[in-house]
């Protein structure tokens, strides 16, 4: 994990007014809940009075109550009521639940990631960077997806949707079909926190591949991907038409896929329902046949360093590695 980031966790969604979720992320058993005015809270699921899994608790005058001893906490994991020691007494304040910092926007729930939640983020809370997110989005487009679960490790997930070498092999039934295994480049953009690359794959009748150099730059309305960190692709298929998947790390060996179908070309309601019903068959069928080889990877975390041979098409993943790692270390000397 890279610490001190803006994970997305969860869709909005999932989470209904007085209703207690418990899930897995980071290799941490957390919850989420409302009160009943809306406001969202992401704890681990842990009680600090004995430990008690708080998602078996209920949710009382607003407040997330321990099923144990009845200890009552507030969205912000502050404890405000200890039963036992009576209501005019003022609980002590290092009594707090491990509470993430967090942000609803586009239909997501973000976490800020990190290690030890109770020492709170590195700069002030009101101070953490906007959330992550794709600046080419707009409200012309209407969504709907799914989640895909996959016995892997995120990063390698998300290495996965930076692969073309992959693409005429594994898909060649599917997106793959009639594209032929020559790399050329790919051409690549980056920033700060992500990578824009665009594929050049062509058949092979005996050509070198262009180097990433060599290739110029695209028009703007060609096919493109970017990946932004730590766990946001989109492939922008055309205008009207995209593909986004936050890729949710659930344990070391475990990630959720949240999968989602933009467009703007079907606006009928009963019509785009049928496309997106179409759409999302097809996008099942591509994602196992990705996950099928993907869930063989040895080791499955991946780093900037490893047993491996990569060749020059691989260049967006191992730009990914490169960032990653740079910021893994920039967040340690933060």
């Amino acid at each position: 994990m890279i610490p001190n980031q803006w994970y997305v966790i969860l869709e909005s969604c999932e989470i209904r007014k007085n209703q207690i979720k418990g899930f897995t992320r980071f290799g941490e058993k957390l919850l989420a809940w409302r009160d009943s005015d809306g406001k969202l809270a992401v704890f681990r699921d842990k009680c600090p009075h004995r430990g008690i899994q708080f998602s078996l608790g209920k949710i009382r005058d607003n407040h997330l109550q321990c099923p144990f001893h009845g200890f009552e906490f507030d969205t912000t994991g502050s404890c405000v009521l200890i039963p036992a020691n009576g209501k005019s007494s003022q609980p002590p304040a290092y009594i707090r639940a491990n509470a993430y910092p967090l942000r609803e926007a586009n239909g997501f729930v973000y976490v800020w990631y990190t290690p030890d939640p109770s020492a709170g983020p590195a700069i002030p809370a009101e101070n953490l960077p906007e959330v992550p997110w794709f600046d080419n989005l707009d409200d012309s487009l209407v969504s709907s997806g799914f989640t895909d679960l996959w016995k892997a490790h995120y990063s390698r997930a998300i290495e996965n949707q930076l692969d073309v070498v992959h693409v005429p092999f594994i898909h060649k039934t599917t997106i793959g079909r009639g594209i032929g295994p020559i790399v050329n480049g790919p051409y690549i953009k980056e920033t700060a926190n992500s990578i824009s690359f665009w594929p050049f794959n062509e058949p092979d009748k005996g050509q070198k591949p262009l180097r990433p150099d060599q290739v110029q730059e695209p028009p703007k309305k060609s096919t493109y991907l970017t990946f932004i960190f730590p766990n946001l692709w989109q492939n922008h298929i055309m205008d009207s038409m995209r593909i986004i998947v936050a890729f949710v790390p659930i344990d070391d060996n475990h990630t959720l896929f949240y999968l989602r179908t933009y467009q703007k070309m079907v606006k009928l309601p009963v019509l785009r329902e049928l496309y997106f019903a179409f759409t999302k068959l097809f996008n099942l069928i591509v994602l196992k046949q990705d996950r099928t080889v993907v869930e063989t990877h040895q080791p499955q975390a991946t780093s900037l360093k490893m047993d491996e041979h990569l060749i020059s098409g691989d260049q967006p993943v191992i730009l990914y590695r490169k960032m990653r790692e740079k910021l893994k270390v920039m967040s340690h000397e933060a």
